[in-house]
C-alpha cells in the first residue's frame, strides 16, 4: 500500500459513511431521506430511499475494496457507475436545496452537501477511469 496515512483513513471514514448510511437507507431512513424528502413523499420517497440504500452499501463496499487493491474484473467500471449515481444525487440534493424546502437550518444543509461531494471526489479518486 503506497497511500498516505491521510488517505487511507479517508477513504475508511468514506466506506463507513456509504456503508452505515446505506442501511440505514434500506431501513427507510438516513441521510438520504432527508434529501428526497425535500421533493418527493409517499411510496416513491420511500423507494428512492432503499435503493439508495442499497447502492450506498455496495459503494462502501466497493471503496474498501478498491483502498485494499482487490483485483475484480469489473470493479472499475462498478466505482464509476455508483460515482454516475451519487451524481445525480447531489444533483437532487442540491435541486431541493435551491427550492428551499429544506426544513434544517443553512449550516446542516451545508454540512451534507460536503459530506455528499466528498463521497463523490472519494468515488472518483477510486475509480480508475480518472486516472488521467
Amino acid at each position: 500500500m503506497s497511500r498516505s496515512i491521510g488517505s487511507f483513513l479517508w477513504q475508511i471514514a468514506v466506506a463507513l459513511y456509504l456503508f452505515v448510511n446505506g442501511v440505514l437507507g434500506i431501513q427507510k431512513g438516513g441521510d438520504f431521506k432527508i434529501i428526497y424528502g425535500t421533493l418527493f413523499s409517499g411510496d416513491l420517497l420511500t423507494s428512492l430511499t432503499i435503493i439508495t440504500g442499497i447502492i450506498a452499501l455496495v459503494a462502501g463496499i466497493l471503496v474498501l475494496l478498491e483502498l485494499f487493491n482487490v483485483e475484480i474484473g469489473f470493479l472499475d467500471t462498478l466505482v464509476f457507475v455508483v460515482a454516475i449515481v451519487w451524481l445525480v444525487y447531489v444533483v437532487i440534493e442540491i435541486f431541493g436545496w435551491i427550492n428551499g424546502k429544506y426544513r434544517q437550518n443553512f449550516l446542516h444543509v451545508l454540512q451534507l452537501l460536503a459530506v455528499h461531494l466528498m463521497v463523490l471526489g472519494s468515488l472518483l479518486v477510486a475509480s480508475k477511469k480518472f486516472d488521467r
